[in-house]
């Protein structure tokens, strides 16, 4: 038998699955790869269901099952990211006066201010479409880095790549007015520049739409003439990533675009919150366990990862149903969600250096 025949032992199988994945195979296309189509799925079986149409009160407020279970979601997994600040020792202990000091100054602000609650309603908006872009590319950068790439090859292209995936479409498609829609909260303070805004985006969606197609057409064209270029130089093509970038900018299209039945915000937030949690206890879960003391036990494991899932979906819920007009409330759901697309930018950039 020739040694190209020779069949990979397991050992050798699994060194490979570590090498060309975050966690492992099952790990990754279970939480990172398959998530986008899974959501896309799910949003469409929904659809004109019971589940996602039928409306019944629940603290006042009119809501769906699907409208809460997301929305429980969402929150859920915005408050996560306070196992990574304040729950990480190393990371606390280099940015405490950011994790202490700037939740209560944006608190205060908020409950002092109408302006800075109206600033605040369109930044969650838009730095969530942000914060979702480079979740993708910085998955994909992992995936480059671990098929042996150079972690500054190709990382300009795909940031850009990854924002216009998400941007794009939000721009250009059905979605746009709802994002919009934002700008209303400058009413409170009679800021008719800011509230004229969602008018004026519709009145020129048509040339925005093009715009975004035209760029984005050449783009993409740019960004596969620029990866060929490096392929032939040795760059090493990672399939996790091509599959990730492929499978979530189709996904952000079709769905941000065009809204199909109408699921479009369901959709989005479904994966990009799964993978989230799923990034968050693989860095995360191991130091849960031991501030647990759950090492020792068969199923610390299990236990830790329940305590973790129960703790910010009990926050999900509590978010959720709070009163959309108890400004305190607001604000402190609005806090949250700010913490979390600050805290997780830097953090990531953190823990890369300290690698």
């Amino acid at each position: 038998m020739s040694a190209r025949a020779v069949p990979a032992s397991p050992a050798h199988v699994a060194a490979a699955d570590r090498t060309a994945y975050i966690v492992s195979r099952g790990y990754d296309w279970a939480f990172f790869l398959l998530p986008p189509l899974l959501a896309f799925a799910a949003g469409a079986l929904i659809a004109g269901t019971p589940f996602a149409e039928a409306r019944f009160r629940l603290h006042g407020e009119k809501v769906t099952w699907a409208t809460l279970c997301i929305g429980t979601l969402i929150h859920g997994h915005l408050a996560a990211v306070l196992l990574r600040s304040h729950g990480n020792a190393d990371i606390f202990r280099q940015y405490r006066l950011r994790f202490l000091v700037a939740p209560v100054a944006v608190f205060a602000a908020m409950m002092l201010s109408m302006w800075a609650v109206a600033v605040v309603s369109v930044l969650v908006v838009f730095w969530d479409v942000y914060h979702s872009a480079l979740q993708t590319f910085g998955l994909g950068r992992i995936y480059d880095t671990r098929a042996g790439n150079a972690p500054a090859l190709g990382r300009r292209l795909d940031l850009w790549l990854n924002l216009l995936l998400y941007a794009g479409p939000v721009l250009a498609g059905a979605t746009m007015l709802l994002h919009f829609q934002s700008f209303d909260a400058f009413e409170d303070v009679d800021a008719a520049f800011f509230t004229a805004v969602p008018a004026l985006m519709t009145s020129g969606h048509r040339y925005i739409t093009w715009a975004v197609v035209a760029g984005g057409t050449l783009f993409l064209l740019y960004y596969a003439l620029a990866y060929r270029a490096m392929y032939r130089r040795g760059y090493r093509v990672s399939f996790p990533k091509v599959w990730l970038f492929a499978s979530t900018g189709l996904c952000s299209i079709y769905t941000w675009g065009f809204n199909p039945w109408g699921q479009a915000f369901f959709i989005m937030n479904l994966f990009h919150a799964v993978q989230y949690l799923a990034l968050v206890w693989w860095s995360e879960g191991g130091r849960l366990r031991r501030r647990l003391r759950l090492d020792a036990l068969r199923s610390g494991k299990l236990l830790a990862a329940a305590a973790f899932l129960g703790g910010v979906l009990a926050y999900g819920v509590w978010a959720e149903l709070a009163p959309a007009d108890d400004r305190a409330l607001w604000s402190l759901t609005q806090t949250v969600a700010l913490m979390h697309f600050w805290y997780d930018g830097f953090i990531w950039s953190v823990t890369r250096k300290q690698v």
